[in-house]
Formats: structure tokens, sequence, C-alpha cells
């Protein structure tokens, strides 16, 4: 089965909940050990500074606290390389997920609600806490009547447990109606990501919710806001949306616009909806920030009124802090920021604003903007009346601007070597490796198809070498290497957008992109590989190319794909087989899972109509996607 590029439109999430945070007078934070402790003052002269991010020395004397928040303790700090070293708390966090199907109005727009599906009853899903080094344990039931599921821990490097990072058709078989199932996967990264479904468009229906791992951080702040989930929304389902995304893109049309956006699951229209609202703001202090961009296709800008961010995270890794007053944040993307709360805006109310970035369009825009309240203390009860900023007009964050605290360097040697030889002609469909290192994958080509009853896992499982073409699988040709991946959209393409690229089981390092196509002789030399930028979502520029590496240390089966929702369905991903003797199987719960759903599947009502990856079609109790 082949599918054809669909330039995406689309949706995120919903919800009928609004947010409002109140911050707690007595100056509560939170410290290494979980619970809340009081303000502490600030440490002595030999706590870490910005003098030691160049070095991944941490320093034992070191505390977290307002005043110096690079220090975590145990001798762990924002300067600690968590890819080599991270504490060990001895702790296990458990959850409970239920997956429903529900209704929501988020924004309270005249059409009236539509159907959902939420974990335990909620949009935003239930927030994920846990301290850097904790064990995460949560057990997932499926309560949808038709659907399966599985559960991705986004941006989560999983080391060594690659049967947990659910992917339905890689890495797991769907869990099965009425089933349950227990993610189990350790902390070794901080900061603050997200969950997601990656079975059909559950996620755009509703299926996400925020992850929070506390730690050290790259810059000051009293008080952590907790996490800000924004996102594109329509009143249509997830289904719908796709399939007209998808109708459009034959007849040469831009996929539909998105009806609004929500920030933490809600939003105003004419019909109604509440904003979402932070009250209670000190002057004198500092706030933090965990933006996170759940949408399905469009790539947000977020700014304070009045408030300019410093940045100090991208993904999960602590940068070097800059200061800007907009922040561009992609499909996937986090943006931990902290804004200084002043004595001239005291009493004072604050839109915080959310708008479709124009300059990164993926479909056809109605231009919708969000808005959020924050207010002072003794502010009155009354909506902002606060300036914008002037709205930046790029399409991506300067690379420069990401500068990781822990400086690491990638192997240009092998790069620089090999990239002669290198055929980048991409007008064939498929993957070019030069059978050592280096792949190019050209984004609208070959289409994956997974298979749910199959996955990739069975495949490692039974030692069957024999995988389907429509896997789009390659396996990393040398084990402890660099592996090095030019992605190109060519200019010639029938939509050159930008595209949010994901990678699972790893961050990648950033090396630069361009327009046009990467040119073997040239495009090399603009490459950055001392410290360059590390996520685990890079934009690809529209008709341009991106070049990214990572160290293959992770044994697993591993998806790389497009974070637009309609990309992925109709086949914008491929999967790489890393270390493939060493890949730790599923246990007896694995080969249940699979059992199970390949009962139900014999008798689903709505078998598997796109790549596997996003998007399906189907009726689930009173919800019907039609």
């Amino acid at each position: 089965m082949h599918f054809n590029l669909v330039a995406g439109s689309c949706l995120a999430a919903l919800a009928s909940i609004s947010l409002a945070e109140k911050i707690p007078a007595n100056h509560i934070l939170w410290g290494p050990g979980g619970p809340p402790t009081t303000l502490v003052p600030r440490q002595a002269a030999t706590s870490t500074s910005a003098a030691a991010s160049s070095t991944k020395v941490a320093d034992a004397a070191c505390t977290n606290g307002p005043f110096t928040r690079t220090c975590w303790s145990n001798g762990y700090s924002a300067a600690t390389d968590f890819d080599a070293k991270w504490p060990t708390t001895g702790k296990t966090v458990s959850y409970n997920l239920e997956l429903v199907n529900g209704t929501c109005n988020p924004d309270g727009s005249a059409n009236g609600g539509r159907p959902c599906q939420l974990f335990n009853g909620q949009y935003p899903g239930p927030t994920i806490t846990a301290n850097w080094g904790d064990t995460i344990s949560v057990t997932l039931t499926n309560k949808l009547a038709t659907n399966g599921t599985g559960i991705h821990w986004h941006g989560i490097r999983m080391l060594n447990t690659v049967s947990q990072d659910g992917v339905p058709g890689i890495t797991e078989c769907p869990l099965a109606p009425g089933e349950s199932k227990t993610y189990t996967f350790k902390a070794t990264q901080f900061g603050t990501t997200w969950y997601h479904s990656h079975f059909s468009a559950q996620y755009g229906d509703g299926a996400n919710g925020a992850i929070v791992i506390n730690g050290p951080a790259s810059s000051n702040y009293d008080y952590d806001l907790g996490p800000f989930p924004v996102s594109d929304w329509y009143y249509g389902t997830s289904w719908a949306i796709g399939v007209q995304s998808h109708n459009n893109l034959q007849r040469g049309a831009a996929p539909p616009p998105a009806d609004t956006i929500l920030i933490n699951g809600t939003n105003v229209s004419g019909g109604g909806g509440k904003y979402s609202k932070t009250t209670g703001l000190i002057p004198g202090k500092k706030y933090r920030l965990r933006l996170i961009n759940t949408s399905i296709d469009n790539t947000l800008r977020v700014s304070l009124d009045g408030h300019p961010f410093t940045v100090m995270t991208s993904d999960l890794v602590p940068i070097k802090p800059w200061t800007t007053n907009w922040i561009l944040i992609a499909i996937g993307q986090r943006y931990d920021v902290v804004f200084t709360a002043t004595k001239e805006n005291a009493k004072g109310n604050f839109w915080l604003r959310v708008n479709f970035a124009t300059q990164c369009p993926s479909s056809g825009q109605l231009n919708p903007k969000a808005q959020g309240i924050f207010s002072y203390q003794d502010a009155p009860d009354s909506n902002p009346t606060s300036t914008a900023y002037d709205e930046p007009t790029d399409c991506n964050e300067p690379l420069s601007n990401l500068v990781p605290w822990v400086k690491n360097s990638v192997d240009s040697t092998a790069f620089n070597n090999q990239v002669g030889s290198l055929s980048v002609d991409i007008s064939s469909p498929g993957l070019n490796t030069n059978n050592q290192s280096i792949i190019v994958w050209g984004v609208n080509l070959s289409a994956i198809d997974v298979v749910w009853e199959k996955p990739t896992m069975q495949y490692v499982k039974e030692k069957n070498t024999s995988y389907p073409s429509t896997f789009n699988l390659i396996e990393i040709p040398k084990e402890n290497t660099w592996s090095y991946w030019i992605i190109q959209e060519p200019s010639n393409t029938r939509v050159p957008i930008p595209h949010p690229i994901h990678l699972h089981g790893h961050d990648f390092y950033v090396l630069g992109n361009g327009a046009g196509v990467f040119d073997k002789s040239t495009s090399p030399s603009t490459l950055k590989y001392d410290n360059p930028p590390r996520r685990d979502t890079a934009i690809l520029p529209g008709g341009g190319w991106v070049a990214l590496a990572f160290p293959a240390d992770n044994p697993g089966a591993w998806l790389m794909h497009c974070h637009i929702a309609w990309h992925v369905s109709d086949g914008l991903a491929v999967q790489f087989l890393e270390a493939k003797e060493k890949i730790p199987l599923g246990d007896s719960a694995w080969d249940n899972t699979c059992s199970q759903w390949n009962t139900f599947s014999k008798t689903m009502p709505f078998p598997k109509s796109d790549s596997g990856l996003k998007m399906l079609k189907g009726r689930d109790g009173n919800s019907f996607y039609d």
C-alpha cells in the first residue's frame, strides 16, 4: 500500500476544562526531594555557575533553589551530561490512565460539542510528574469499544526499554478494547514533555497530556507555573478533517484551516468558553512557563505582553539562556521560559498570546488567535488592555540561539569523508544510504505502512529479517558510531511546506539547514559540529533540507516522522533498527497484548486504512467518525 503525502491541516485537542492558576501566597516551589519546600537563600560560592556550563562536572555542594537552579543534589546539576549519567532515586511514581469516550466543547463554540477521546475523562490529560532519576510507571486501560490505543512518551530516551515506547506496529501491538497494560521507564532526563496516543489520530481528539520531570535548570526562577500546552483545534473530528485534508491535496487544494487555538485546553469563541487564567503574580518574582505545542498541524507563536521571555530549555535540553518577546514552537516542540513580574506592571492584567505562525503555513489558515490572562496580585477582575509585541516574520528559531548548556561535539570526520561518495539523488522513491553512516531521506517519496498485528519488534523476537518494504526500515550500519541524516524536501514538491521532524529513542544534533537541495560539494561547509543545537523535534524548511546527527547508542526499533498528523497518516515516516542483537525483547505481558489484539483484530469493525501511525476512521460508542 502506498499513501500520497498530505500537506496537513488539522486538529488538536479538546476539552471543556478551563485552567486557572493561582500563585500561592507563601512562595511555594519544588525541589529535588519532590514535596514543596520554602524559599532558600542564595547558595555559597561553590554553586554551579555559567562558567561550569562547558563542563560535565557536577558540584556536590550545590542544592536546588530559586537562586541556584543550575544545581540539583548529590553531585548532579545542569552541568551533568544526562546521556552519560543520571541519579537513581529508588522511587517509582505510578499513574493510572483510562482512555474513554467524551464530548468536548473547549471554547464554548456555538456549534456545541463534538466527540473526543480523553485520558481519565479530561483534557488536557493528567500531568505526569516525577523527579530526575525516578522510575515512572503508568497503567493504561483502553475503555474504547472499537478502537485500539497505545501511549508514546514524546522525547523520552527510553534507554534499553524500546518495548515501552508506545508505537503500535513498531514497538508493540495496539492495546485492544477492555485490556490494560503497564508502561515502565526511567526518567534519565529532566524538563518538560508530553505523552500522546500514537494510534490513529486519537491525540488530536484529546488523548494527550503533559509530563514534568523536575530537575535543574539553566536560569533562576521563584515559581514553576507548570505545563502550558497550546494547540490548534477543529470543530470536526480528527478523522473527518484528515480525510478532507487528503482529498483536498488530491485536488490541489489546501487542507482545511483550524477553527481556533486552545491554551491549557480552553479559549473563548462567540458562543462562550473561558480564558486560561493565571492570577496572583508577585512583583519582583520570576516565573517558569513550560510551553508545549500539542497541535496536529500548526506551528504557533507565544508571547506575554510586557514580559519578555528568557528561554532556558529547548525540548528536554537545557540551553544557554537568551531573551525574546515571541517564541516559535513547532508541533511536538517544547520551550521552558522564565519571565519577571515587575513593579511597573503591579496590579495589572496582561494577555498571553498564541498565534498561528503564518510564515510556516501547512494548511489554509483563517488565522485564529488565542489569548490567556496573567494577573498580578490586587489586579481588577477585568480583561487586559495590554499591547502586543511586534510579531517576527521567520519560520524557525535561529539555530544560533539554541546553545546546549552541556557542551558536546559531533564527529565531523566520518561525515566529511563519506558525504563526497554519497549520492544525494532524491528523485527515486526510498531511502539512500552509503552503507556506512549517512542516510538521505526525501520526505515525499516512499511511504511507511506498518502492520499492527506484527510489529517490527515481533520480527526481531523471531529473528526474522524479511521486513516488508513498506516498513521503510533501515538498519544502522554500525553500532556505537555516529549516524548522519540528510532530510530533504524537494523544491518541486506539490506543497513545499515546513515539517516538524521528530525522532524516537534519541535526541539529535541539528547540524544545519537551508533552502533548496543539499549540495554535497558545498553544504557540508555550513554545518556546525562544535556544540550544535540538540533536541528531539526540528523544523525541516519548506522546499529545503536539514542535517541531523546522533550516536547509535540505544538498541531498538525507532521511528522518525513528521509530526503533522495528516502527513504521518499518509506515510511520512521511516524507522531504523539499531543493534538488533542487543534489543531487550518484550516480556510475557508484551506477548499478551499482541495476543489480545490479534484476537480483536479478526472482527474489528474498522480496519486500518492508513499508515497505522496516525488516523483511523471508525465509530466508537456514540461517536461516529464520518
